[in-house]
């Protein structure tokens, strides 16, 4: 028989586990081998239904899904960031990531492959137990919010995956044990677009089920909510295209009355605005105080080398003298973005000024002293995943593409503005549509989401290439699919052009 345990499936197949459900004394008298289970106490419970989906939550902060491979291959690849560090360490594979020379046996995008089906595979399982076995448990409002959550979550991991690898398989439901059949051929991958229909239809029931922002309690912030889902939605549509839908989604954001761009852009990337004013989405890195957080995130981005009175690291995804080049002058975005070796941080640390690179991501800094930081490793800080500046840029890009100027324009100088800028002078279409892309460069340097853009810009190669990365037109705009599951599969999944 084959084996059903690999990473893309596994949590499509069983039920995730639920510390605390059910009865204490039954997991230490399991039913003898074999036996039919008739009942099971989790769905007994009302409070397990949302621990279904706490845990599609709780994968958010594993290290495949936005630690060091997801750095590696949506940030190092860019024109933004270095692979940093020390020369000989290379990080596994940071190096070809740097480089454009990784292969199907890369560490980097097998991590986040797997990272990402795991997390669908999270969402399916809590998509199922609170739609059918919680049903009558929960009541109809939480039992649609939870299912809303998910969905939410699964179209994000989703996102991730047909960013960067284009045509993936399509997984969106829990199989049943006598399904293997059916699990290999589902393994074959699908066109892009039946993916972004997915992704789509996950965010617009999203949105439709989901509360606004305003309307959770304390206890519940973090939570995807409904601007969550919209402003991802506006994205989403972004990379496809879909201009006025991608400006409607935007709007609805916007008019929505329940964000606003933080005054002092340095503040974003600090603690004490966690779930603030301009974020509509962030990776959690706290847990109750239990003394762990996003293990990896920060230090792995850390100064390499000594920082008196605050966290190093090891150095890696540094930002490039390009990077530092593209803000204008008076922008307060490149400080707030970029620390350097001997600087005096806004904590009172001091990078040692004989630090193995000249800059690091001021962004992925973690203070030890004014913020719940567990260590270097466990960090309690939020990673910034959406936020409304973005949802500024992605209306005056859709705005711009439908011939709309001076919507546009406000919605861009808005952003400058916050950056200590003077209105854009750009005017014609083609001129604004640089001015924009030159925005979301600085706005959101650091961020993830550079490599992707060139890609959906149609200027990867050209950019890149003027870089010094070797980046082959039909080849780079996506990542291979990894070997080990093209061999799992059976040889079903078909590797990307050029691999």
């Amino acid at each position: 028989m084959k084996n059903l345990t690999y990473p893309i499936i596994f949590l499509a197949l069983i039920v995730v586990t639920i510390a605390g459900a059910g009865c204490k004394e039954d997991w230490l008298s399991p039913a003898p081998e074999n036996t039919l289970i008739q009942s099971d106490s989790t769905f007994t419970d009302a409070a397990n239904a949302e621990k279904f989906v706490n845990a599609c939550y709780a994968w958010t902060t594993e290290w495949g899904q936005h630690v060091f491979s997801w750095v590696g291959v949506s940030s190092i690849t860019s024109d933004d960031a270095d692979k940093g560090s020390d020369p000989g360490d290379l990080g596994a594979d940071k190096d070809q990531m740097d480089a454009l020379s990784y292969t199907p046996t890369s560490l980097s995008p097998a991590e986040v492959w797997e990272a990402n089906y795991t997390g669908i595979g999270r969402c399916n399982q809590a998509i199922d137990k609170v739609t059918n076995d919680f049903k009558g448990v929960i009541d109809q409002a939480l039992a649609d919010r939870l299912v809303g959550e998910a969905k939410f979550l699964r179209a994000y991991y989703y996102f991730n995956l047909v960013r960067i690898f284009g045509a993936v398989p399509k997984f969106d439901r829990v199989y049943t044990s006598d399904e293997t059949a059916l699990i290999y051929e589902d393994y074959t991958r699908v066109p892009v677009e039946e993916i972004y229909a997915l992704i789509e239809a996950d965010l617009t029931d999203a949105v439709a089920k989901l509360p606004l922002k305003s309307a959770y309690e304390a206890k519940d912030l973090g939570r995807a909510t409904k601007g969550s889902a919209q402003g991802l939605l506006a994205k989403v549509y972004m990379y496809q295209k879909k201009w006025n839908e991608s400006l409607a989604a935007a709007n609805d954001v916007i008019n929505s009355g329940e964000y606003s761009l933080e005054p002092d852009y340095a503040l974003i990337w600090r603690q004490s605005t966690e779930h603030g004013a301009e974020s509509l989405f962030e990776v959690e890195g706290q847990n109750g105080g239990e003394g762990w957080g996003i293990g990896g995130y920060f230090v792995c981005q850390g100064a390499r080398g000594g920082v008196s009175g605050g966290f190093g690291g090891w150095g890696f995804n540094t930002p490039t003298v390009d990077l530092e080049n593209a803000y204008e002058s008076g922008d307060v975005r490149k400080d707030a973005t970029i620390y350097r070796a001997g600087q005096t941080l806004w904590d009172g640390a001091q990078v040692d000024a004989g630090v193995a690179n000249p800059r690091y991501n001021y962004k992925a800094y973690a203070s030890q002293t004014q913020e719940i930081n567990y260590s270097d490793w466990w960090s309690g800080k939020n990673i910034r995943v959406l936020r409304y500046a973005e949802i500024l840029l992605i209306k005056a890009e859709a705005a711009n593409e439908l011939g709309n100027s001076g919507e546009a324009v406000a919605a861009l100088n808005l952003v400058r503005n916050r950056a200590g800028l003077a209105d854009t002078n750009a005017s014609s279409q083609d001129d604004l549509r640089d001015a924009i892309w030159r925005e979301r460069r600085v706005e959101l340097a650091m961020e993830h989401d550079r490599f992707f853009d060139l890609v959906r810009q149609g200027r990867a190669g050209q950019v890149l290439r003027a870089h010094g990365k070797d980046f082959v037109d039909g080849k780079h705009e996506l990542f291979p699919i990894p070997q080990r599951q093209i061999d799992l599969s059976g040889g079903v999944l078909k590797q990307n052009p050029g691999y």
